[in-house]
């Protein structure tokens, strides 16, 4: 099993939220009816699912996470469906069941994999059941790591300020994936996840990147939001956060069968990757992994950890260690190929430590693949003086190359690695931000190449020179 998905079973999540049973009638359409100018499909199967929140809470579920979920239903048999439906995918079902209302169902009617008709049924629930939903979570709040709101605007979620205010009270994180254009609705949660189409129907067109970042990032500073995960389609997912770089991930789709439900599998792998001790950007880094897989599957689908297990050992099955230029652009164009985004630094890294450890992660989850060129031993002497590098070329690129976060090592012997940058032209450049973007050597070319250059955190404290000095004032005196 992945490393990348340790911990999720022994996550508690808590999915709140509108519940839905999906039916599909499968069948075969080969004649017009005499009637109208319409299919006649000769059933031969029917299906149902759990959905909307209750296809959340099935998610979070396949990835071995104790999930609680709450919601309304009418009380009727399909009610009892979706119930036994849930409980038999590992989930523990606390619903509201109202009598003066019917369960939400959507019925497909498919024929060739295609649908031919949606048919929803559905009531408004009475005004009161808002806050019996709210009751259950407060009882529900001390079991649990994360709570999940899936607003499907059917009703369960009326009061959902005063369910993210009890979360926030209990201490845990709030991941929405929400619904509509009052998104006041969702303020102080800890994440929202909006498809695209919903984003700009609250902040308005984003024709580019920079824009799409820049509204993301008022939207947070209006709602006290930690970030925005915007979901993209074929151009991936984009998830901000104030005061740090953006995130963009490429879609890793290769067969885009069915986009149903993909959004609510996003939402359910980053709040279980979140509750098992995931940090955000691997944690969005997983669910972009599993919608790549959810969305080459018929209709609202979950994704298992075996499942998951099986793709990223397949996204990482390509070389990868110190090699050369040459090498390297034979695999940064297979690359391009599978469609990866790839992200390059530079630098010495004479003596590793942590500061360095963490900027590479950071520039790791920048895209798919992360080269790292380092400077040979001479260019190294010229910039630090002769008493360095402490470490070979060999021993430093050795050492780069066995961390998660590195794919490829290449050195380079030139005073900056500019030229190297300009024959490789990744999509993403970075450095530390302690570097202004007009002072990282190869920004230019990148830029006028249509890539984008960037920087991340810099960790303040962590400097090889000053483990050097810290070394050497230890050292005995000479006799």
């Amino acid at each position: 099993m992945d490393r990348r998905l340790n911990g999720l079973d022994s996550t508690r999540v808590l999915v709140v939220g509108d519940l839905i049973l999906d039916r599909y009638w499968y069948g075969t359409a080969r004649r017009i009816s005499p009637e109208a100018p319409v299919p006649v499909v000769v059933i031969n199967d029917i299906e149902e699912r759990a959905g909307g929140a209750a296809n959340v809470a099935a998610n979070t579920a396949a990835l071995g996470a104790q999930t609680t979920l709450i919601g309304v239903t009418g009380a009727d048999d399909a009610g009892l469906r979706l119930s036994t439906l849930c409980a038999a995918a590992g989930i523990t079902p606390q619903f509201v069941c109202s009598a003066n209302q019917t369960t939400v169902i959507k019925l497909r009617v498919v024929s060739q994999h295609q649908q031919l008709v949606r048919l929803d049924f559905e009531s408004a629930p009475p005004d009161d059941v808002g806050g019996d939903v709210l009751a259950l979570v407060a009882a529900a709040l001390p079991a649990c790591d994360i709570v999940v709101i899936s607003d499907y605007a059917k009703g369960a979620m009326t009061r959902v300020q005063a369910l993210i205010a009890a979360a926030r009270a209990a201490g845990k994180r709030i991941v929405v994936d929400p619904k509509g254009t009052d998104f006041v609705r969702y303020a102080g949660a800890t994440l929202i996840t909006p498809n695209l189409h919903e984003f700009e129907a609250v902040v308005g067109p984003c024709t580019n990147e920079a824009l799409l970042v820049e509204k993301a990032e008022l939207l947070c500073a209006d709602l006290a939001l930690a970030a925005v995960l915007i979901t993209r389609g074929d151009a991936g997912m984009s998830l901000v956060r104030p005061g740090s770089p953006p995130v963009h991930l490429a879609a890793q789709s290769r067969d885009v069968f069915d986009v149903t439900g993909a959004g609510d599998t996003v939402c359910a792998v980053t709040a279980t990757a979140l509750a098992a001790g995931h940090d955000l950007v691997a944690a969005v880094t997983l669910a972009n992994a599993a919608a790549g897989l959810v969305v080459a599957k018929f209709g609202a689908a979950t994704v298992t950890r075996a499942e998951l297990d099986a793709a990223l050992a397949s996204h990482a099955d390509v070389r990868r260690g110190v090699i050369t230029s040459d090498e390297l652009g034979h695999e940064r164009a297979l690359a391009r190929r599978r469609g990866e985004t790839i992200v390059m630094t530079n630098g010495c890294f004479d003596v590793l430590h942590e500061g360095h450890v963490r900027y590479l992660s950071a520039a790791k989850a920048l895209g798919t693949r992360l080269i790292v060129a380092v400077n040979d031993d001479a260019s190294v002497t010229a910039l630090k003086g002769p008493a360095r590098p402490l470490n070979s070329l060999a021993s430093r690129m050795y050492v780069l190359a066995a961390l998660a976060a590195v794919d490829w090592v290449v050195p380079f012997s030139a005073d900056t690695p500019r030229e190297l940058i300009a024959e490789i032209l990744p999509d993403v450049l970075v450095k530390g931000g302690d570097y202004a973007i007009e002072d990282i050597a190869g920004a230019t070319a990148v830029m006028a190449a249509g890539g984008r250059v960037t920087t991340v955190d810099y960790h303040a404290g962590f400097s090889t020179s000053t483990l050097v000095e810290r070394v050497r004032a230890a050292e005995p005196a000479p006799p």
